[in-house]
């Protein structure tokens, strides 16, 4: 976050010092900000601001093709004349151990349609999700294990 805004301010002063404000010379500020900052950065052994800002997309990427498979397989389900669907409620083991990672997963969860977050256990180690269809939990956790979680601890670690 720190990054961003000293990359934000980086490119307000682009702006101040050419004096042009357009929009084009703030966006062209706030890239030369962000290759300055990784040409700083870099050399301490830091994870790059441009690194970071690339995990998170692929993270949001995940998230809209998850999004969008999961809406067709809800709507080919629920269309169908004879739904057969096994609804139930899994614990899922979490790897992610902070308030945020925990948050966003279950949000993520939540958000895909077939899938909710129903509660996290007091010690913070099991996430309990119902799903539409859970006729193989494990099929599942799998899924969310090498999806969700794992771009989730890219990003954030």
């Amino acid at each position: 976050m720190i990054a961003f805004l000293v990359n934000l301010l980086l490119a307000i002063a682009w702006v101040a010092v050419s004096g042009s404000a357009s929009l084009h010379n703030l966006v062209f500020g706030f890239v030369l900000g962000a290759v300055a900052l990784a040409i700083v950065r870099e050399p301490f052994g830091s994870k790059g601001y441009l690194h970071r800002t690339r995990l998170v997309l692929s993270l949001a990427l995940l998230f809209l093709k998850e999004l969008a498979r999961s809406a067709w397989t809800v709507a080919r389900t629920v269309l169908r004349p004879r739904m057969e669907i096994r609804p139930g409620i899994f614990a899922f083991p979490l790897t992610v151990d902070r308030d945020l990672e925990i948050t966003l997963l279950a949000n993520l969860i939540t958000l895909t349609p077939g899938t909710l977050s129903v509660d996290v256990s007091e010690d913070r180690r099991t996430l309990y999700v119902h799903a539409l269809d859970c006729a193989d939990p494990e099929a599942t956790k799998r899924a969310i294990a090498s999806g969700f979680e794992r771009k989730i601890m890219e990003a954030f670690r």
